[in-house]
């Protein structure tokens, strides 16, 4: 397909023998926001990770504009995909600025350093997430949500074509979880970029997203629409809760009331 930028097809994963993952099949299209979601330990990072090239299946292939990923030079990967896993603190005593210079790892040769168009993509990408006056502080120093911004910031000094994020809002206050939702949205929305994301808040999920990709016992259950899942009652039958469906008066997006575990 023509506007597809990644593909998996018969996905089949796991760790030591254990399959969690079987048989997928999912085409991702340019210029959409998609969450993947599902009850715990039904496979979400397990996908995210294959899909960002940290974990090799035990069959099929996913494709990044038709080559796989895996036979694809990793800096020619990085210069269409950035990757956020769940959080990091492996380089927490850096600063903002030299953290976001790494985003830029995937344009570089070996023997060459940093010039003028690196620092004017680093440049926008610390004000493109609202770092500036943060720029030099360490990353050790930062709150939560700063510290998601700042990783943003790096994945996008990349100028990646697409973004896989793993649980962004994870360990965050309400404040920051919108923070991060919305800065998300504006980087689809304004600068083109495919977003792929895993999460667990249903609401964010429905009202940031384009598309949805529900996962229970190692497949996908079903893919669509925010309203075309939510209105079907599919997430009702997969968590195993009864749930009332509103709708938010500003935007018209679904929202999601669990009431009770269903007995």
């Amino acid at each position: 397909m023509e506007n597809v930028i990644l593909s998996v097809r018969n996905l089949c994963a796991g760790y030591r023998n254990r399959r969690i993952l079987d048989n997928i099949d999912l085409d991702i299209q340019r210029g959409k926001i998609y969450s993947i979601i599902g009850p715990n330990g039904c496979g979400k990072t397990t996908l995210i990770r294959a899909m960002s090239r940290n974990l090799r299946p035990e069959s099929g292939e996913i494709l990044l504009d038709g080559s796989n990923i895996f036979r694809t030079n990793t800096k020619q990967v990085a210069r269409k995909m950035a990757v956020l896993g769940q959080s990091d603190n492996s380089m927490s005593d850096i600063t903002v600025r030299t953290l976001v210079q790494y985003g830029r790892y995937a344009h570089k040769k070996w023997w060459a350093g940093s010039d003028s168009e690196d620092a004017r993509i680093v440049d926008w990408a610390i004000e493109r997430t609202g770092m500036l006056s943060l720029q030099n502080r360490r990353i050790n120093a930062l709150s939560g949500g700063e510290r998601q911004r700042a990783r943003i910031a790096m994945a996008i000094a990349q100028k990646p074509e697409m973004i896989l994020l793993d649980e962004p809002t994870t360990y965050l206050d309400i404040a920051h979880q919108l923070e991060i939702m919305e800065l998300v949205s504006a980087l689809n929305r304004e600068e083109g970029i495919t977003v792929v994301m895993v999460l667990h808040d249903m609401n964010h999920a429905a009202r940031y997203s384009d598309e949805l990709v529900l996962l229970d016992n190692q497949k996908i259950y079903r893919t669509g629409r925010p309203q075309e899942l939510l209105d079907n009652g599919e997430l009702e039958k997969v968590f195993k809760v009864e749930a009332e469906i509103l709708t938010d008066s500003e935007d018209n997006s679904p929202i999601f009331y669990a009431k009770r575990v269903r007995r």
